[in-house]
């Protein structure tokens, strides 16, 4: 496939009671603004960055306690879902120029036109939500790395730094790579957000004062849950390159 991909959003998916509480923190942790309320039940917000293109939206959900999920804005929506379905995907919902599918492990995606986005935002006081983590049952691993690799045939598929990750990584100026995570158990798939940081423990603290708190720790993350109950890692990787140390 050709560079189909354009643009890159992050959603973060919220229980539409605590979609504002959402809202306000990552407003805050990205300094951005908002744009005006969309949607049936005003369940739509897209996070403004001075000076650049948004690159992620909070939305409230209905169902469920909510996580991430991807937009791909493309130049051609019909021959970017055709491609999907033709690796496995299927679609959940068609509305023109918005068409909803799932993955073969079941992770939703929107597939929506690109509208000239081209300027990537800036780091934040050393952070930059720059990935969304597909977590994949361990039955179900193997075809979603290929089902991603082959979706995104233009950009770089590695093995992770740990033998249960692959990071699909776009070229650059797109603003959110994929991480996929091998979970230890079956279970349904879902997604989180990824920050990259240059320094965890000040991160943290900040997102801290802001109302998150602290989960647990890993080798090269601390995972957080923010005021609205999603989980999301603060990551050791570098703000502009997304690599870990010693890698891009």
């Amino acid at each position: 496939m050709s560079r189909s991909v354009l643009w890159t959003y992050a959603f973060v998916d919220r229980p539409l009671p605590l979609f504002g509480r959402a809202g306000d923190f990552w407003t805050a942790v990205t300094e951005t603004g908002r744009s005006e309320l969309r949607g049936a039940r005003h369940e739509f917000v897209t996070l403004l960055a001075v000076g650049a293109d948004a690159c992620v939206k909070v939305q409230g959900v209905m169902d469920g306690e909510g996580d991430a999920h991807l937009d791909f804005a493309v130049a051609d929506v019909p021959e970017f879902v055709a491609s999907a379905h033709r690796l496995g995907a299927r679609t959940v919902a068609d509305h023109g120029t918005l068409v909803v599918l799932r993955s073969p492990a079941g992770q939703l995606f929107c597939a929506v036109p690109w509208q000239g986005e081209s300027v990537r935002p800036p780091v934040v006081r050393g952070s930059r939500l720059d990935q969304v983590c597909l977590d994949v049952a361990p039955s179900s691993y193997d075809a979603e790395v290929a089902f991603w690799s082959g979706l995104l045939a233009d950009w770089e598929s590695l093995p992770g730094a740990l033998p249960e990750f692959h990071v699909i990584k776009p070229g650059p100026g797109l603003p959110v790579r994929i991480l996929l995570q091998r979970l230890g158990t079956e279970r349904p798939a879902s997604a989180h957000l990824d920050l990259a940081c240059a320094d965890i423990e000040a991160t943290r603290a900040a997102h801290e004062r802001l109302g998150a708190t602290a989960v647990s720790r890993g080798r090269h993350w601390t995972v957080m849950r923010d005021p609205a109950g999603g989980t999301y890692c603060l990551t050791g990787r570098d703000p502009e390159t997304g690599g870990l140390p010693g890698r891009a």
